[in-house]
């Protein structure tokens, strides 16, 4: 009889019990957002107008993705504004050179990204400086830099045909080319978590680093990758954002610094590290995409915006500190 049992599927309420909180909390938020939206626009729930907020939701998805690594690590990167706007401006500058710059116009603009990147894994890392206080530090050297390149003007360059393609085409038929950009970058992110070492050392140092280090993690390495692949995509969704708007400008990463930390708390995982998966990730920056769509039709001012989203930062940073795992 007992053998019978033990071979009985998982009935319903074991599997609601397997599931995230966060996650099933995050995607039942998203529900109501639309059921909200729709009372304040007929056209809310439209496939055309859902698939322009899925479209949107692929810059913030991308960037967040290398906050979700960062976060993973129990750090944090506070370079993102500048990393976006770096990575779109020099893609554009590059494109500026012929034929050729053309070609090197988004590798360039995300390598630049993973300069910035570097100098924070170094600082974190090597010299162990308080990830909030070295990608600070690297923000505003990057933002002095680009003022210096553009002579305090706003910049002149145009984005390539490749990068207004890459944001703005249709390589399937019905499919902005965005969310297919965003789903290959998940779905690689998803790999690289779960399937290779560089992730599960990624969850170890998170969990407690000194532990990942005796058990042979050369931590230091593994924290500069993560910062370096953060710079990258955070450069890479500013090529993007420089596409859809056919040129770049100094303010372009501004709006992504908080939205994409909040969509990442939001969809569950542990701003103190070592917990979370991309599923929630995806949930989070959906639900962020839509609460910024429904503020805009709301007309709520830039200003109002950042409360809600510090606020959610602030509720979702309390939540973790007091949840048993974090004790």
């Amino acid at each position: 009889m007992s053998d019978t049992t033990r071979e009985q599927p998982m009935t319903p309420p074991k599997l609601l019990r397997r599931l995230d909180p966060a996650i099933t909390t995050a995607f039942a938020c998203i529900i109501l957002l639309l059921v909200i939206g729709s009372f304040y626009s007929t056209s809310f729930l439209s496939p055309e107008y859902l698939l322009q907020q899925l479209k949107v939701a692929s810059f913030l998805g991308v960037i967040a993705t290398g906050m979700m690594i960062v976060i993973l690590l129990g750090q944090i990167d506070l370079s993102v504004p500048w990393s976006v706007a770096v990575g779109g401006m020099m893609a554009c500058a590059a494109a500026a050179y012929g034929p050729a710059g053309e070609i090197l116009a988004i590798p360039f603009g995300i390598l630049c990204g993973m300069a910035i990147g570097l100098a924070n894994g170094i600082g974190v890392a090597y010299l162990r400086i308080p990830s909030m206080i070295i990608t600070l530090a690297t923000n505003a050297v990057a933002q002095g830099l680009m003022v210096v390149y553009t002579g305090g003007f706003s910049p002149q360059d145009s984005a390539t045909s490749a990068m207004r393609y890459l944001a703005t085409g249709f390589l399937l038929p019905g499919v902005p080319n965005a969310v297919l950009i965003w789903a290959i970058v998940g779905a690689a992110a998803v790999f690289v978590l779960t399937r290779t070492t560089f992730g599960r050392s990624v969850y170890g140092i998170g969990n407690r680093e000194r532990a990942a280090y005796l058990s042979g993690i050369n931590t230091r390495r593994i924290v500069l990758i993560a910062f370096v692949a953060s710079g990258a995509l955070s450069a890479f969704g500013g090529a993007l954002l420089a596409g859809y708007a056919s040129k770049a400008a100094q303010s372009m990463g501004d709006t992504y610094l908080l939205p994409s930390i909040a969509a990442v708390v939001l969809g569950g995982t542990s701003i103190l590290g070592g917990r979370g998966s991309y599923l929630g990730t995806v949930a989070g920056v959906i639900l962020i995409t839509l609460l910024q769509s429904i503020l805009s039709v709301m007309q709520m001012p830039e200003a109002g915006r950042q409360i809600i989203y510090g606020a959610v930062i602030i509720a979702m940073l309390l939540l973790y500190g007091r949840s048993p795992a974090n004790r």
